[in-house]
């Protein structure tokens, strides 16, 4: 089974993050599956509890090409490589992607479990996927104002209300890592603007709004940022905090695709 087997199968794509990876495949009707090491020039996926594959399939009959799990530059890898499944992504036909991650919690009135619908974010990462010799057919310095759909964020609040989910829309920034943020950072990220911190989904974000793909972004505050509260943070924490959100968030990402089809006309 070749990618190319895959072109233009769906338009909409999902990125599964840290403890997000299992919720996907528990409600797909799955065709097919590529692992990552199956992918000529694509690097493995190492992070805790990401897979690694591309998963091919349907829910409520809305076929999607779902990443169950991501490449992170904290691994080692260039960026280029970081965002290389963004590109596959993109050569499949994807034109919608939803980016999903664990995320500490900055705004002091959000809460472990809680969601966050992202409205814009923060490149903290000091560096771009962008930087290198000009993609043909591509904006050399694509426009950020809009990057996030505001159609997908008001669905997901709408859906979330329905289900009694809570959620909040929020600033997301975007760290190299692997180490986690000190206290000392993260009271000077809240003085910036941030809500949530991380250490993914900026660089895919880059480079799908320069292909111009429509994007939401969903943060699961998998635990509060350094120094809001008097404890170490772990990643067995995010694990955790994922395993015990994901049937919220599978009615969410439910709900959301079966709706998907309403909204591309």
């Amino acid at each position: 089974m070749n990618l190319s087997d895959w072109k233009n199968y769906s338009t909409l794509g999902i990125i599964l993050g840290s403890g997000l990876n299992e919720c996907i495949p528990e409600v797909m009707d799955i065709e097919g599956e590529i692992a990552y090491k199956d992918i000529e020039g694509m690097k493995l996926s190492t992070a805790p509890g990401h897979v690694g594959k591309f998963l091919f399939g349907k829910i409520d009959g809305q076929p999607i090409v779902a990443m169950q799990g991501r490449l992170h530059f904290y691994e080692g890898y260039e960026m280029r490589d970081v965002v290389k499944p963004i590109q596959i992504l993109h050569a499949l036909g994807v034109q919608s992607l939803i980016v999903t991650n664990a995320a500490g919690g900055i705004n002091l009135e959000y809460a472990v479990g809680d969601f966050m619908l992202i409205a814009d974010h923060i490149n903290f990462m000091g560096t771009n996927p962008l930087i290198g010799p000009k993609q043909e057919g591509f904006e050399r310095f694509p426009d950020m104002s809009y990057t996030y759909d505001r159609t997908y964020i008001d669905t997901f609040k709408k859906i979330a209300d329905e289900i009694s989910v809570r959620v909040h829309e929020g600033v997301y920034l975007g760290t190299t890592g692997p180490s986690y943020e000190t206290p000392a950072e993260i009271r000077a990220f809240r003085v910036l603007g941030a809500d949530a911190v991380g250490m993914s989904t900026v660089p895919e974000v880059i480079c799908a709004r320069q292909m111009g793909m429509r994007i939401c972004g969903i943060s699961l505050i998998s635990n509060m940022a350094a120094g809001v509260l008097d404890q170490k943070l772990s990643e067995k924490e995010v694990l955790e905090t994922g395993e015990r959100m994901k049937p919220q968030f599978q009615k969410m990402i439910t709900a959301f695709i079966s709706r998907y089809g309403d909204m591309t006309r």
